[in-house]
């Protein structure tokens, strides 16, 4: 096992930061022993220490946040790692060098002037290791390691609780209610996709408009706007299939959650779900604000039982072989291993 300290100095919410607990307590439980240098989140931490994993608190703050950097350099000091991962630019920026592996793990497109200093990168998406080698970093030195995400076997909800027909094809969509995510593009896919419903789960600044866009396509008997929601998974086992209809998705972590949920994709070919799903594999791919390209992926899968099943299947093996926690936690351990070595 690697003697591991972590710096993280993210935000309170988001999906950098929540994926940064996961691994954390993955490891620990795998019997990594670690030491975490992070911002003082009560929540975060009150989840790191259920999983017996020993903290130290830093500001990282500012301009003028004189605490941190002696800080981190006495954490480090004091545990003797034999890596620092560092996440994102805050972190790396303040990590001294010493007598170890410095890894920074980016989630992003940065500003590479904070990781000079750093031994190894690691990208959570092909797109991002490729950016990094074309800025000039060693192939040697950049490392493609996916994120797993919070997997979680909920109950099927009944659907006449979402207004919904027992019968109905459902077809499932997640995300902020924001122009990027394309949910304009979806209500219009719709309206060509007679009798499948549509569950749209989230809320965000484009919320009047697209329900006003339901109302003027006439759609509005077959869409659910859910808001907010917390029982994401009982919402995958509820629903048909999963449908992505960004016009930007770095990542895709809802076509990952729905490959677990054993349910199909279909996503446009954003940088995202092009890294994730093997077209007409394990999942389909249609082009970027295509409203009847998707309207006819929708209708594919609605209209197919084996279809559907086939394509849940596929995706579901490559999860399990790629983006599973198992899987995940075992390319960190070998990656760590190695560059410790």
């Amino acid at each position: 096992m690697t003697r591991l300290l972590q710096a993280m100095a993210g935000a309170r919410h988001g999906g950098a930061e929540a994926f940064f607990t996961r691994l954390a307590v993955a490891l620990q439980r795998a019997g990594e022993h670690q030491r975490i240098a992070l911002r003082p989140d009560p929540e975060r931490l009150a989840v790191l220490h259920a999983a017996g994993i020993e903290t130290v608190a830093l500001p990282f703050g500012g301009f003028f946040d004189f605490a941190t950097r002696p800080g981190l350099r006495r954490a480090i000091s004091d545990f003797q790692p034999r890596v620092v991962l560092s996440w994102m630019n805050r972190a790396t920026s303040l990590c001294p060098q010493g007598e170890f592996v410095h890894v920074a793990r980016l989630g992003g497109y940065y500003d590479l002037k904070h990781y000079r200093r750093c031994d190894h990168l690691i990208a959570n998406t092909r797109g991002i290791a490729a950016y990094l080698v074309a800025q000039g970093w060693p192939e040697s030195r950049v490392h493609y390691l996916p994120n797993f995400p919070t997997v979680a076997h909920g109950a099927k909800l009944p659907r006449a609780g979402l207004s919904t027909p027992e019968e109905a094809i459902v077809a499932l969509a997640l995300g902020r209610l924001h122009p990027n995510k394309g949910f304009d593009v979806l209500l219009e896919a719709l309206a060509r996709a007679p009798k499948i419903y549509l569950w749209l789960a989230g809320e965000g600044p484009e919320g009047d408009a697209l329900r006003q866009k339901a109302g003027a396509l006439g759609i509005e008997g077959r869409v659910r706007f859910l808001g907010w929601r917390d029982d994401v998974p009982a919402l995958l086992a509820s629903c048909d299939m999963l449908v992505c209809s960004s016009r930007r998705e770095p990542l895709g972590n809802t076509v990952i959650e729905a490959m677990a949920a054993r349910k199909p994709v279909i996503a446009t070919e954003t940088a995202g779900p092009r890294e994730l799903i093997m077209p007409g594999e394990t999942g389909l791919l249609v082009p970027v604000e295509d409203a009847d390209a998707l309207a006819r992926a929708m209708q594919s899968v609605a209209g197919n039982a084996a279809l559907r099943a086939a394509l849940a299947a596929s995706g579901h093996e490559q999860y399990l072989a790629m983006f599973s926690e198992g899987a995940v936690v075992r390319a960190y351990q070998d990656f760590l291993a190695e560059v410790a070595a």
